[in-house]
C-alpha cells in the first residue's frame, strides 16, 4: 500500500472504488482544484464559511456595505447568513456538472443550519427549506442532537437532502439515518418515490472530533495504555456505523469528516461511502504516494477496541449502538465542544460585520 504512483491517488479511488470525495471547504480556489482531484461535493459551516470571507475580504466587505444599504432594518446576524448564503451558492454553482451527472446523490454544497437554532427544530425545519431553496444542489446540515432528529426527519419528508453533523458516534449515526429513513418513506407513501431517488441524504461522523474526545478524557483519567489506539476510535466507530448501516438497509450514505490522521482515509477505501477531508489533508494525501486499496470492510484490531472499551467509558459510549440515547447525545463532551465552536464562528461573523457598519473610532 506504499508503492509510488505517478497518478493520483485520489483520483485512483474515485475512479476504482465506490468511494467518493468531498471538498470540505466552500473556498472557489481550494474546490476547483480539489474537483481536479475527483471531488463530486463540497461543504460548508460556521467557521469554513468565516475562513472563506476572510479569504476574499475586500470582496465580502464592500458586499456587506451592499446588503446593509439593501436592507436598512437587518441586524449583523441576518447580514453576515446573507453573505454565507452567497458563499454556498457560488461554491454549489462549480458542483453543478457532477450534480447532474449523479442525478442528484452527489454535486451537492452543504450549507449548514444557524448553529444558535439548536433547541428549536421548527426553526431549523424553515431553515433548511430556506436553504434548500437556493439552489438545487444545497444539501443542508443539521445537528444529531435530541431536537436535531425530530428536525431531520420533518425536513426529509419535506424534500430536503439532509447532511448530519455533529454526530460523532454510533448511536448518533444510526439514529440519524433512521430517521432519515422515516422521513423518506412517508415522502414515497405520499405519492414522491421519483423524487426521493435524487436526494442523496448523508450521515456524517466526525472521526477526529471523536478521536480527539478519547484523548482529552485519556489525559484526564491519567490513563496509561499504547496512546496510538486513541488514533483509530473514529474509524472503529464509523465502520461499525457502516455495518449498521448496511444491515438495517439504511439508505443514507456515511460521510466520514474532521480528519486527523491518513487512516480517516485508507480505512475507509472501498466503502459505499463520502469522504470529506479538508483540502490540506486532501494536498497530504495526494503527495503521499499511497495506492488506496479497499479496506472498509477489514476490521480494526480487536485488541485495540477491547483495550478502549474495557478503560474508556466514552468510548463505550461512542462505540455502542444503544451506548446513549438521544436526550444524551446533547451532552456528549464532543457535542458540546463542536457547538461551542460553531456558535463561537457565528459571534466572530456578527464582530466581522460590525466593524465593517461600525467601524471602530
Amino acid at each position: 500500500m506504499t508503492a509510488t504512483v505517478t497518478t493520483s491517488p485520489l483520483r485512483t479511488m474515485t475512479e476504482t472504488t465506490p468511494t467518493v470525495l468531498w471538498n470540505d471547504s466552500a473556498d472557489p480556489k481550494e474546490l476547483e482544484t480539489s474537483i481536479g482531484f475527483g471531488a463530486v461535493g463540497a461543504t460548508c459551516n460556521p467557521v469554513i464559511a468565516l475562513a472563506c470571507i476572510k479569504a476574499d475580504l475586500p470582496r465580502w466587505t464592500a458586499r456587506i456595505r451592499e446588503i446593509a444599504a439593501e436592507n436598512p432594518r437587518a441586524g449583523e446576524s441576518e447580514i453576515g447568513w446573507q453573505v454565507v448564503e452567497e458563499v454556498s451558492v457560488d461554491a454549489a454553482r462549480l458542483l453543478t456538472p457532477a450534480f447532474e451527472t449523479y442525478a442528484g446523490v452527489n454535486g451537492r454544497l452543504s450549507m449548514q443550519t444557524d448553529p444558535r437554532l439548536h433547541r428549536d427544530a421548527d426553526a431549523l425545519v424553515a431553515q433548511a427549506e430556506r436553504f434548500a431553496a437556493l439552489a438545487d444542489n444545497i444539501i443542508v446540515k443539521i445537528p444529531a442532537t435530541s431536537v436535531g432528529l425530530v428536525a431531520i426527519e420533518e425536513a426529509t419528508y419535506r424534500g430536503v437532502s439532509i447532511n448530519v453533523t455533529v454526530s460523532f458516534t454510533v448511536a448518533q449515526a444510526v439514529a440519524a439515518g433512521e430517521a432519515i429513513e422515516r422521513g423518506l418513506r412517508r415522502r414515497e407513501a405520499d405519492g414522491k418515490a421519483d423524487d426521493v431517488a435524487r436526494m442523496g441524504p448523508v450521515v456524517t461522523l466526525m472521526c477526529g472530533r471523536l478521536d480527539d474526545w478519547m484523548k482529552d478524557n485519556y489525559a484526564k483519567d491519567k490513563l496509561c495504555f499504547d496512546p496510538g489506539y486513541l488514533e483509530w476510535a473514529g474509524v472503529a466507530a464509523f465502520k461499525k456505523a457502516y455495518a449498521e448501516f448496511r444491515a438495517r438497509g439504511l439508505r443514507a450514505r456515511m460521510l466520514s469528516a474532521a480528519y486527523r490522521n491518513a487512516l480517516q482515509w485508507t480505512e475507509f477505501v472501498g466503502g459505499d461511502v463520502v469522504l470529506s477531508p479538508p483540502f490540506a489533508w486532501q494536498q497530504r494525501f495526494e503527495n503521499s504516494g499511497i495506492v488506496p486499496e479497499p479496506r472498509m470492510d477489514i476490521p480494526v484490531d480487536p485488541t485495540m477496541i477491547e483495550v478502549m472499551y474495557e478503560q474508556m467509558p466514552e468510548f463505550r459510549k461512542a462505540y455502542d449502538v444503544d451506548g446513549m440515547t438521544p436526550e444524551e447525545f446533547d451532552d456528549f463532551g464532543a457535542t458540546r465542544k463542536t457547538l461551542r465552536q460553531f456558535l463561537e464562528a457565528d459571534a466572530q461573523l456578527d464582530a466581522l460585520v460590525r466593524d465593517v457598519l461600525v467601524p471602530a473610532p
